[in-house]
């Protein structure tokens, strides 16, 4: 099946690409495909489920998809064979439908043969060799097979279940399961045929349309794990598990209730790979150049096809996709936990049986919890911290009036498991599950007003620290950064690292250390150095980004990562400096100690490096300590905060202040698609200084044509209304983007959004464009107007960053 409505723009248009790939197959090669075009229904049981789709038909409409909003009775009249009684509505999409497997396979071969491919089968892989590398990484030199070796430097691992087995010839473990999947085929249901395919919300099943009858399957609670495939049994099928089934097939007759008295024609029960996150795992590997994944793909495999197999191609012969591939990138996983066996299973199990949840953008289940804990962990806890997950860390989200720990994953119940019997974390999740403000709203608020207030506490442990010395540590410095690192020691710059077409592909501090100065955080090392912090989700994906750099220029340099060894405690607010001063006898005023500066100091008896630095737009530091003095420092600034009002935020409340003073956010606001003069961020590229970096002959180039896309500010002129993301952005009546990253604005008092806009004739977005127009935000159906800012509306002479209030 083709659902062409998603959750992200990344989605849609991988969808949108197979959609038209599978329409012009049979003009380009002689073979149907296949292609159904009988359109599809999802079903709403509540009405949280009805928001839900009404959200995301405001992006579909930014790519054309027709979409449409039916009631019950409407629902009905389209399909008159579903039951309608438990429903509060549907979303009906004309444009899906389904695809042939065997036919769509056969016209991709053709066209392959004639564009030049060999097509081997029953040519089995038996090994795969690789050569050493720089720092202990290698690349892929052959395939070896039964009828010989092929000489190569580039390997796409597409082998679905048997990725793992693939994966190990070169030493890697995906974080893969095998689970048995499985459908049935009924008997002629009459009045059936041309109806659409439905996906039924309620019972996590779907009924597709296979002539006169029915394919029903889904994602049922309690699927059976295989532990390993055969080799030399592709097809295998097995006997339908019906205590697992039976479930999902008795919801699925609910919705259609002649399912209750038509027979079942055929089963299927077959192998089908799935992932920590049912996204799957694409890209070239960190550790191995030239070994590319392409696997885990479940049953999306059909419909993702076209859009991902023509951004790997892209991958592979340029270095990277030209969409933003990154939550489908092998790099957002966390290596050491994909061996982790525990981990893998329930992390998957929690994403096959959500698989038809509702989506809420701050749902934080309880699958694969606690593998990376900061030193502070039970005292957050203990003082009502909301714990999230990013790459296994356990980071403070907000903080509630009472104690909620996290619970082991219980499995919902399935497999005779009891549930938790605590439901503390799960109740302040589920307050989390809607379209509105959630409960804690005030309490967000608190930690935000707070902050800008007095001051606030916030615990960055879990970002990526990264050490980058020796003797080409300068020249690796200026290739990989945006902005001008040829700065004294003690200076700390932001800046971005690009990709060969200028876009983002990571923001982050830099900061200039020297060997001759005190550093009780990182390495021995000669000379200058310099100590990279980067935003926690990203930093598997930076890290591989400055490696794959290095060794393609061969600079003779070191990276080592401090990332478990260092603590972080940022401390932020207009009282940030008076209670800093109570623990030390450094000088922190302007002069002495000025912003975009780092030192060592002695704070509460403990050296630690201290760098002047804000993420939310108020004078503060970040204090980075080794992991060992984390518990007697965050004391120490506790106790000499409290006549202060110094209180603990988490980073619901680091990214709502973000937001509202414009600081961007890697793989939101800016991603690899973006440039820093389409994004605002022109000031972090050194072209004045003549020193060629990575993507510089990109931007040089950008700035002379201009740019035709480009990154606003909106805000809700209704302070009554959230938004969540991915909303229309209007100009004039007209669609012209959509939002990218949002947060309410407690100190605006309204909602803050950030998008990029088009003209639609495609010509460059001045100044004058934006000024002249009037501007709303289209959020689940409904106009809302907005202001547009051509500054952050918060602060925008950045007075507060100096100590100015």
């Amino acid at each position: 099946m083709l659902w062409e409505l998603r959750h992200t723009d990344t989605d849609i248009q991988l969808i949108q690409t197979t959609r038209d790939l599978v329409l012009r197959l049979e003009k380009e090669t002689g073979i149907n495909p296949g292609w159904i075009n009988n359109g599809g229904i999802m079903t709403a049981e509540s009405k949280n489920r009805l928001e839900e789709y009404k959200h995301i038909m405001t992006l579909g409409k930014t790519f054309g998809i027709e979409t449409h909003i039916l009631d019950p009775a409407e629902t009905k009249n389209l399909y008159p064979l579903m039951n309608v009684n438990d429903l509060v509505g549907s979303l009906y999409s004309p444009r899906d439908g389904s695809i042939d497997p065997t036919g769509y396979c056969a016209a991709m071969v053709r066209s392959a043969k004639e564009a030049g491919t060999r097509v081997l089968e029953e040519c089995p892989v038996t090994d795969i060799k690789t050569t050493e590398t720089l720092f202990g990484g290698r690349k892929v030199t052959e395939v070896h097979t039964p009828y010989g070796i092929i000489k190569t430097n580039v390997v796409v691992n597409a082998t679905g279940g048997w990725g793992n087995d693939i994966a190990r010839m070169v030493g890697l473990e995906l974080p893969l399961i095998m689970l048995e999947h499985s459908y049935v085929i009924t008997e002629k249901i009459p009045g059936i045929e041309n109806m659409p395919n439905i996906r039924d919300t309620c019972s996590s099943g779907y009924l597709k349309l296979q002539g006169d009858c029915l394919s029903v399957g889904g994602f049922e609670s309690n699927p059976v794990f295989l532990e390993e495939l055969e080799k030399d049994s592709p097809f295998k099928l097995y006997e339908l598990k019906w205590d697992a089934f039976g479930e999902l097939l008795e919801g699925c007759s609910k919705r259609v209730p002649s399912l209750e008295t038509v027979g079942i024609k055929s089963t299927v029960s077959g192998p089908e790979s799935f992932t920590v996150d049912h996204k799957p795992i694409m890209g070239e590997d960190p550790a191995v150049q030239g070994f590319f994944h392409c696997c885990g793909f479940n049953s999306s495999g059909m419909m993702l096809s076209g859009g991902c197999g023509n951004q790997m191609a892209k991958w592979i012969l340029h270095g990277r996709p030209d969409l933003d591939m990154f939550s489908y990138d092998i790099r957002r996983l966390y290596p050491p936990l994909s061996s982790n066996k525990k981990w893998v299973n329930e992390k998957a199990h929690e994403s096959y049986t959500k698989r038809y949840s509702v989506h809420y953008t701050h749902d934080e289940p309880l699958a694969g919890r606690g593998q990376r804990l900061s030193q502070l962990h039970e005292i957050q806890m203990a003082q009502g911290c909301v714990f999230q997950d990013r790459l296994g860390w356990e980071r403070p989200g907000w903080y509630n009036t009472g104690v909620t720990p996290v619970q082991p994953y219980d499995w919902y119940g399935a497999y005779n498991s009891l549930p938790n019997s605590d439901q503390r974390y799960y109740n302040a999740l589920k307050a989390e599950y809607t379209y509105e403000f959630p409960q804690h709203h005030d309490l967000l608020g608190n930690e935000c007003l707070t902050c800008r207030s007095a001051a606030a506490i916030f615990d960055l442990s879990h970002y990526g620290k990264f050490y980058l010395t020796g003797p080409d540590a300068q020249k690796a410095a200026n290739w990989l950064f945006s902005a001008n690192v040829e700065r004294d020691p003690g200076n700390t710059v932001y800046s971005c690292m690009l990709n060969q077409r200028g876009g983002i592909e990571a923001d982050l501090t830099v900061s200039i250390c020297d060997s001759s100065k005190k550093n009780v955080c990182g390495p021995k090392y000669e000379g200058r150095g310099f100590y990279l912090v980067t935003g926690c989700p990203a930093a598997v994906q930076n890290l591989s980004h400055i490696l794959n750099e290095i060794r393609k220029r061969k600079y003779n340099v070191q990276v080592a990562d401090f990332t478990e060894d260092i603590a972080i405690l940022s401390i932020q607010g207009p009282k940030s400096r008076e209670i800093l001063q109570r623990l030390c006898n450094a000088d922190f005023s302007n002069a002495c100690f000025p912003f975009s500066t780092h030192k060592m100091i002695t704070l509460a008896g403990h050296e630690v490096d201290a760098l002047r630095l804000t993420f939310v737009g108020e004078m503060g530091w970040e204090i980075h300590m080794p992991r060992t003095s984390a518990i007697p420092v965050y004391e120490a600034l506790m106790a000499s905060g409290k006549s202060f009002g110094l209180s603990n935020a988490g980073y619901r409340a680091l990214e709502s202040l973000a937001c509202e003073k414009g600081y961007r956010h890697w793989h939101a606001d800016i991603r690899p698609e973006d440039t820093p003069l389409e994004s605002g961020l022109g000031f972090t590229c050194k072209l004045d200084k003549k020193i060629q970096f990575l993507g510089s002959k990109a931007i040089e180039e950008q700035r002379l044509r201009g740019i035709t896309k480009r990154l606003v500010t909106l805000t809700l002129d209704d302070p009554t209304r959230p938004l969540w993301g991915y909303e229309g952005i209007w100009r004039n009546g007209e669609p012209v983007g959509f939002i990218r990253r949002c947060e309410y604005a407690f100190t605006l008092g309204r909602a803050i959004g950030y998008g990029y806009v088009q003209r639609p004739d495609s010509l460059q977005v001045t100044k004058d464009f934006l000024q002249s127009g009037n501007w709303a935000i289209e959020s689940r159906g409904k106009m809302l107007s907005a202001t547009l800012h051509l500054k952050h509306p918060f602060d925008p002479k950045n007075q507060r960053i100096q100590g100015i209030y």
